[in-house]
């Protein structure tokens, strides 16, 4: 099936779009994967989809009103950070997170043009870092977000909820022991809280969309949760914080990254991007408690630095070379001896 025939479409190409939108917020130029990813989104919780599809539509019409090149987004690229910015306002302001609330008025005008703003955010990136040949990653939801999230405290017709208490390591137990649970619903939870969703369930189906479009991609996503599992195991992480999947999901991220998407897969490269997915582990952490005084969670912030700190300095490194193509493609594509 050539789902390409739908980017041009008169009257779907916006779907499309939007779809990839969703696919690309773990590297997956296809629209197909982001409809899986919105379906393992509503297992979870219907509002979940519902706010990441918000989200998605308000960057994107953005883009496309202010004409923005119509191959980026044609690709999706202007989607999936207006997605994360409003997942993680509607997660950081309900009381309860697994499920999320449903957005007052006030809220849903907030998280749209928060959304909108990030294509804005992507745009000045994507111009600083062009000439370094480095893409600005999931960068501006974490700064959109930080801000946003910021000034809630402000608003008396914003609820902040319970926003005010971050994740922080030390909020959980260290008397709990390990179980089996612990690791194949804290390896699926990794997965699932990329978009915020506190389900191994989700995770796993997320798993499924990825390879839908890229096994080797799917793999990578697998082997960066496992890895910032046992890291966070091995050093004696909370049990409950390792559950949550929340010292792997910065590894997911970072593994795709690094295994395939912007560097062509070698068995050094595979090494590298193992090596980032275990210092990410380890930064959530270290991010985490350094936020905890201002209020404010780590999101994917790990991920982007770690990230920019082993591409800018990639080409030091006669070993490894970046994939053949300057924007997120499937590393089948990118394969390299």
């Amino acid at each position: 099936m050539n789902l390409d025939r739908f980017r041009d479409h008169p009257s779907l190409f916006f779907v499309d779009w939007s779809l990839r939108g969703v696919g690309q917020v773990v590297f997956q130029n296809n629209p197909l994967s982001g409809l899986v990813i919105l379906a393992a989104l509503a297992w979870n919780s219907w509002i979940y989809a519902a706010i990441c599809v918000l989200g998605v539509i308000s960057s994107t019409v953005t883009a496309l009103v202010l004409k923005a090149d119509r191959a980026v987004m044609r690709d999706g690229l202007y989607g999936f950070n207006g997605a994360l910015v409003g997942l993680a306002l509607v997660a950081f302001t309900s009381e309860d997170f697994r499920t999320g609330a449903i957005p007052s008025v006030a809220m849903v005008v907030y998280l749209v043009c928060a959304a909108a703003f990030t294509t804005m955010a992507f745009a000045s990136m994507g111009a600083v870092l062009a000439p370094y040949k480095t893409a600005p990653l999931t960068m501006p939801f974490v700064l959109v977000g930080w801000l946003f999230l910021f000034a809630v405290l402000k608003f008396d017709a914003i609820d902040a909820g319970p926003m005010a208490k971050p994740v922080s390591p030390d909020q959980f137990s260290e008397t709990v022991p390990y179980v089996l649970a612990t690791w194949y619903e804290g390896i699926g939870t990794s997965i699932g809280q990329i978009f915020f969703q506190d389900n191994w369930i989700s995770g796993y189906l997320i798993v499924i969309a990825i390879a839908l479009n890229s096994r080797v991609t799917a793999a990578m996503a697998l082997l960066g949760a496992v890895v910032g599992t046992v890291v966070a195991a091995v050093y004696g992480g909370p049990e409950g914080a390792v559950r949550d999947g929340l010292f792997g999901y910065n590894s997911a991220l970072t593994a795709m990254a690094l295994g395939g998407v912007f560097l062509a897969l070698t068995w050094r490269s595979l090494l590298y991007a193992v090596f980032g997915a275990v210092i990410s582990s380890w930064l959530w952490a270290s991010v985490a408690i350094f936020l905890k005084p201002i209020g404010m969670p780590v999101l994917t912030s790990t991920f982007v630095l770690v990230t920019w700190l082993m591409l800018l300095g990639q080409g030091a490194f006669k070993s490894l070379a970046p994939a053949p193509t300057d924007e997120p493609t499937a590393p089948e594509e990118s394969r390299a001896g």
